[in-house]
């Protein structure tokens, strides 16, 4: 029997179908050509997309006392900088971050319309500076532009030299306004929600020197190193933050502590404050005055807290091994905890919020990377969905499913960029979606896929089906593509290509182009080699091709940085009696994934061949056979729709 379903004359004498006729197939060329990144190989950063025999990296070590004016809402702070220059140059300035400046009437994020939302402030008022190096300290008059601050050194810094930066400073805690830093109204009092509180030294890189962008109200940059830190306020006031609590039998009261050492036993979640407790005065270790809160946090790029008089408190273990959270002091279990005023109340609300962090990270640990500090808070205030190592900023009145997926969603940032420290600023593909990524198997995870899967509402995914959601980025003429910084993405974009993009790239590589043996063990050999160490994207693309042992170059260029997609098409289709089937493919795009070309017969029989992308080096016109098994009743590219073809209509005959 001779079938052939269709057959129709293009240019050049191939057979396919009329409605291809307006398409132009792909240029294998350009689509192959070897690609150069933008960091070239050095001493510092290897071909391997390993850190160098020469990589470097300069050091921060704060200790910070600091006090909140419950009347003002004034932080009053004092902090000693250890900075330690790592690097082969000698320095003559060091850069601070002042964050708080933001919110200046004539900061440069207030014309550029994102920052704040409403209201200003004085910003973060500089009281004073100094500087020690060899022993002798000399005061330093800053010099402030926008939310960069400059300190001349009174002599070079040399290499491996060591300085200590003292700062006397304060600043106004901006209202519900100020978003990721902000004092919120809740019916038993104001929750105070702490972060970018106190100057922060910059980066000095093998990459540019030193990062001094502005802050527009993105993201950040940030040396690691180890934190001690003390906050005053209110005896009435509970105070949570990232690391571990030292100073517990200043700070709680006998029954507290009982409460928090059950629930370092415990699966289920512990209340260590209850409503009744927010209520009764009688509750605190103290009646009046004042009491100083002290953390410490080691091996962290920051850190962040929270205090109010309205929270009710609950906690429960994470099972993974006891850290020690500074030298010399006694190995502390590790609590998922989680602090809400009254109105986050709710068996679908905040009454699950530990929940979800215990298994966010017991789940990351075990799929990627080990968590490595001692605690992991959820925060139920004015709801900034905004993350900071060991202690996450949420909203009081989400509820399940979105509780669930925010609360996950934040906490995955401590692997991306918390431990590993990429450029938020200029990269925000390696910050938001990597996180997403992860995050997105972290919800099919979750009693077996009980908010499966991930639809947070900010991503507006029409289908769920990402292959699909994503085609309007692939073609739209007007949308950035992932190389782009985080300051020049608009809002438009923002969510719909460094995040769902950028984590829809690492789904693509792991599941139809690697395989997730493959990419689960690159990827977890890439998080353990940079972490707490600042990689460049182009370490990113180097490690996954060699560890994968794949030549991706063809995909870091279509995706990361074009907007390239695949487009596939069915078209000639040629059966002779008993002679093997013929299906004829033409690849009309520009991004060639594996595609899986189905075959359909009569007699029930299905058949499927995988189309690597190697076969379209030389051609975009091929000829895939099939055995046969009678009569053809189909023919299908991407049956189950798991690439993001932008022309379906063309896929199947």
């Amino acid at each position: 029997m001779h079938a052939r379903l269709f057959l129709l004359p293009l240019l050049g004498g191939v057979l396919v179908p009329a409605a291809l006729s307006a398409k132009t197939l792909s240029d294998p060329a350009p689509v192959f050509a070897p690609l150069t990144l933008p960091d070239a190989p050095n001493v510092y950063r290897s071909g391997s997309g390993l850190p160098g025999p020469q990589y470097w990296q300069n050091r921060t070590d704060y200790t910070i006392r600091s006090r909140i004016d419950t009347q003002t809402h004034v932080l009053h702070g004092s902090e000693t900088i250890t900075y330690t220059n790592n690097s082969p140059e000698a320095l003559d300035v060091l850069w601070v971050q002042l964050e708080q400046n933001l919110y200046r009437q004539d900061s440069r994020a207030s014309f550029w319309g994102k920052f704040p939302s409403g209201g200003h402030s004085s910003g973060m008022e500089i009281e004073h500076v100094s500087i020690v190096q060899g022993g002798r300290e000399v005061d330093v008059t800053p010099l402030v532009s926008d939310t960069r601050m400059q300190l001349r050194l009174p002599r070079m810094l040399d290499s491996h030299g060591v300085a200590f930066v003292k700062i006397d400073w304060h600043y106004t805690i901006p209202g519900e306004w100020g978003g990721r830093t902000a004092v919120t109204p809740s019916r038993e009092g104001e929750i105070y929600e702490i972060a970018q509180w106190y100057p922060r030294l910059s980066v000095y890189d093998d990459r540019a020197g030193w990062n001094t962008l502005p802050y527009l109200g993105q993201e950040f940059y940030l040396e690691y190193g180890n934190f001690d830190y003390s906050v005053t306020v209110p005896w009435n006031f509970t105070l949570v933050g990232s690391g571990a609590l030292l100073n517990p039998e200043q700070t709680l009261t006998a029954t507290e502590r009982s409460r928090l050492a059950q629930a370092a036993q415990s699966d289920s979640r512990v209340m260590i404050r209850t409503i009744d407790d927010v209520t009764d005065p009688k509750s605190h270790l103290k009646q009046s005055g004042e009491v100083t809160w002290h953390y410490v946090m080691r091996n962290s790029r920051d850190v962040a807290f929270t205090a109010s008089p309205a929270f009710l408190w609950d906690a429960a273990r994470i099972n993974l091994p006891p850290v020690v959270p500074w030298t010399n002091y006694h190995a502390v279990p590790r609590l998922a905890m989680s602090v809400y005023p009254r109105e986050g109340i709710g068996p679908h609300g905040w009454d699950r919020s530990t929940e979800y962090v215990k298994h966010a990270i017991e789940y990351f640990s075990s799929q990627w990377y080990e968590y490595p500090w001692p605690n992991a808070i959820n925060l139920g205030g004015h709801g900034a969905g905004m993350e900071y190592p060991g202690i996450v900023f949420d909203g009081m009145s989400d509820r399940d499913p979105q509780l669930f997926w925010i609360t996950t969603h934040e906490l995955g940032h401590d692997w991306f960029p918390m431990i590993v420290g990429s450029d938020e600023r200029r990269n925000p593909f390696m910050d938001e979606g990597f996180n997403t990524f992860i995050d997105a198997y972290a919800s099919d995870h979750f009693h077996n896929g009980e908010f499966a899967p991930k639809r947070d509402p900010e991503f507006a995914p029409k289908t769920g089906n990402p292959a699909q959601d994503i085609v309007p980025v692939l073609i739209d003429p007007a949308a950035p593509n992932l190389m782009t910084g985080a300051d020049e993405i608009s809002e438009k974009y923002r969510h719909s290509v460094t995040y769902f993009k950028g984590a829809y790239g690492l789904k693509l590589l792991r599941e139809q182009i690697l395989g997730p043996v493959r990419f689960d063990a690159a990827f977890r050999r890439y998080i353990a080699v940079w972490a707490y160490h600042h990689p460049s994207p182009s370490d990113f693309f180097r490690l996954m091709s060699s560890e994968a042992g794949e030549d991706l170059s063809w995909f870091w260029r279509g995706w990361y940085f074009t907007n390239a997609a695949p487009d596939y098409a069915v078209g000639a289709v040629e059966q002779h009696g008993n002679d093997p089937v013929s299906v004829q493919v033409f690849n009309y795009g520009t991004l060639p994934l594996p595609v899986v070309l189905r075959v359909e017969y009569q007699d029930g029989t299905v058949v499927d061949r995988r189309i690597p992308t190697e076969a379209w080096r030389q051609t975009s016109d091929l000829k895939v056979t099939f055995e046969p098994h009678g009569a053809v009743k189909a023919v299908t590219l991407d049956p189950d729709h798991v690439i993001p073809d932008i022309d379906r209509a063309d896929n199947r005959k």
